[in-house]
């Protein structure tokens, strides 16, 4: 299932604890692919504390906790990671890691914790969702085979990529628009992964963002951007690296914005090029207060590609980043009637 439909789906899991309608969710998937950034982005959005147990780092006692004598009985100690209402708050998320990692003894013991909700005289708070995530038999990870009572305990979901989700995704969180210009560019290598060869770096979207923060450390000294290959692998790091290196054909990206009129380069790895940095520049120019006036020049610029598709291109990753206020601006219809073809039957 593509990420923007999971992300929908766990977040109606977390409002759904209001009513008593929670399920348990587990997220399925190879390394790399996202599933604890989307935990991590339901929690972000709702403002909600998350505890993030890794059961492949524990014993069965540290979930059961430890025993102790009181009275002439035996009592059992609380673990203080578990959630508690009064300290963590009466919303948010436990999140179980890495639990296709756990000894199956471990596993065992998270049983009554995820179905009943209960470990003993523990019980966690009824605004407290559960979550949790692991990578497949298959994956080169350490993993174990998911015991069926186990199992039978959550509601399974697998996790694809999805350029276009991961493009929304990168707007929002400012990754160099260099890395998202080239995935536009070769969308196949989102995610490349073949256990069969268990390779160390792989492009994944979690190494994407790597590479992400080596542009960023390393663009005054392009020498040392050969580490790109430390990020997301040798085929892929020469690749994207080429790419940087050829953006420095790319027109005037600020005479664009303008209005001035600038030729579109021919080359197709510049025109993707051209396009994903234009969006940068529409962010960009949200923020200075003359978003309107910029980014109705570039709807003008995207109506002039010789491929109407990488004006749609253009455009869409402008709605995901700016939204609904893009409809408003004069030129979004003309470019829109351009189209509507390409939309409607292509």
């Amino acid at each position: 299932m593509r990420p923007q439909e999971l992300l929908n789906i766990l977040e109606q899991e977390f409002l759904s604890t209001r009513h008593g309608h929670h399920t348990p969710v587990m997220l399925w998937g190879p390394p790399g692919v996202g599933k604890s950034q989307m935990v991590a982005q339901v929690a972000e959005k709702h403002s909600a504390p998350t505890i993030d147990i890794r059961l492949s780092q524990m014993e069965p006692s540290d979930l059961r906790g430890i025993p102790f004598r009181q009275d002439g009985r035996v009592e059992w100690a609380i673990p203080a990671m578990l959630p508690d209402a009064q300290r963590h708050g009466p919303q948010g998320i436990l999140f179980l890691d890495e639990i296709t990692s756990a000894a199956p003894t471990v596993s065992a013991a998270a049983y009554q914790l995820i179905l009943d909700r209960r470990l003993g005289e523990y019980q966690v708070p009824p605004g407290w969702v559960i979550f949790a995530a692991g990578n497949r038999q298959g994956d080169r990870g350490v993993t174990y085979s998911m015991p069926a009572p186990l199992a039978n305990r959550f509601q399974h979901f697998a996790v694809d990529t999805h350029l276009d989700d991961w493009v929304q995704w990168a707007w929002a969180h400012d990754i160099d628009e260099r890395v998202i210009a080239f995935l536009r560019f070769r969308p196949e290598l989102l995610f490349d992964f073949d256990p069969a060869h268990n390779p160390v770096a792989f492009p994944s979207p979690r190494s994407w963002e790597f590479a992400h923060r080596a542009l960023k450390k390393f663009d005054k000294t392009p020498q040392l951007l050969g580490a790109l290959q430390a990020c997301v692998g040798p085929a892929a790091g020469i690749e994207l690296k080429a790419f940087v290196d050829n953006m420095d054909n790319l027109p005037d990206l600020d005479a664009i914005v303008r209005g001035e009129r600038v030729p579109v380069p021919g080359e197709i790895d510049l025109q993707y090029a051209v396009a994903s940095a234009l969006v940068g520049r529409a962010i960009r120019a949200r923020g200075n207060g003359d978003a309107t006036t910029a980014c109705g020049h570039i709807l003008e610029y995207a109506r002039r590609f010789p491929q109407r598709e990488m004006g749609v291109m253009l455009v869409s990753d402008m709605h995901r980043a700016l939204g609904q206020e893009l409809f408003a601006i004069p030129q979004f219809d003309a470019w829109a009637k351009d189209v509507a073809d390409v939309m409607l039957f292509e």
